[in-house]
């Protein structure tokens, strides 16, 4: 193997897509709250921009180490259903796998602390997170599901730890959409593979108490969210115009929770997940 077939094989082992994403996310997550406190960023550019390119990295290692982790623990089952994976597929070793993804965490950790002491302490507890998900929590019922969604939010609030404390407390409601979002849509997807989980022996919210009482509690994360919507605009952090463009995310809110009930849950997953960056989209545009 070429060492380009090499790097190419660890960026499709860290699904590489998924954690630049998370990257980009966090990147959003500083420009949002550095124009609610009106921070000027071209104060020192030099500083601003190796601050960005450690955050953006600091997320995708983090988040790719994750995603190795994940396959590590998994490689029996997804030498049945995944076997052209790089794991089950013998393209990297489980020794290579686990050092791999001791330097990504490490490296991550270390920029964390390097951005700041509260990006060093939301990094650990994420990493923290990420490796007790892997190990454990995505085997527990519903506590899986809430991890995800936590720390999928998180990025949000890792972006805004480069202004510190303040930055933190204003990426909160976007957080908090992002979580209840993510929540609604992770139980959704637990419903929709209940037969696939069941056949595996996973031990789902969904498998344990039921199709019902998991679609109510889908629906419930689902309201919270729009109800806890207007908060920004509430607090004064952002404009009017938030107000405007938050009406297209309450309707796509809804319109998930219409399909849940409908048990299109495909439907309902994926408008969650819509839902999200509308709110995402509602932020910036309640900056002006």
């Amino acid at each position: 193997m070429t060492l380009i077939q090499k790097i190419s094989t660890y960026l499709e082992f860290m699904r590489y897509k998924n954690a630049a994403m998370a990257g980009v996310s966090s990147i959003v997550a500083v420009f949002i709250a550095s124009s609610i406190l009106n921070y000027q960023m071209d104060g020192d550019l030099f500083h601003t921009i190796t601050h960005l390119f450690y955050i953006f990295i600091m997320v995708f290692l983090a988040t790719g180490a994750g995603n190795m982790l994940n396959d590590y623990y998994d490689v029996d089952i997804d030498r049945i259903n995944k076997p052209n994976r790089p794991l089950p597929s013998g393209r990297i070793g489980l020794k290579e796998a686990v050092y791999l993804t001791i330097i990504c965490f490490s490296v991550a950790l270390l920029i964390a602390f390097l951005i700041n002491p509260v990006a060093g302490i939301i990094g650990f507890i994420n990493v923290f997170i990420l490796i007790w998900y892997a190990k454990t929590l995505k085997r527990t019922v519903l506590l899986g599901n809430l991890s995800i969604a936590y720390l999928t939010g998180s990025t949000f609030l890792f972006g805004a730890s480069f202004l510190g404390t303040d930055g933190v407390l204003v990426m909160i409601p976007l957080f908090l959409l992002a979580f209840l979002a993510t929540a609604a849509r992770e139980i959704v997807k637990d419903i929709e593979d209940i037969k696939g989980d069941s056949e595996d022996g996973a031990v789902t919210f969904p498998i344990k108490y039921g199709e019902k009482p998991a679609i109510y509690l889908a629906a419930a994360f689902g309201f919270l969210a729009v109800l806890l919507s207007p908060l920004p605009y509430v607090l004064g952090i952002l404009t009017v115009h938030y107000l405007y463009a938050l009406v297209f995310v309450i309707l796509c809110f809804f319109a998930a929770i219409y399909y849940l009930f409908k048990k299109d849950y495909a439907k309902s997953s994926q408008l969650f997940k819509i839902s999200m960056f509308l709110a995402l989209a509602a932020f910036i545009i309640g900056l002006f």
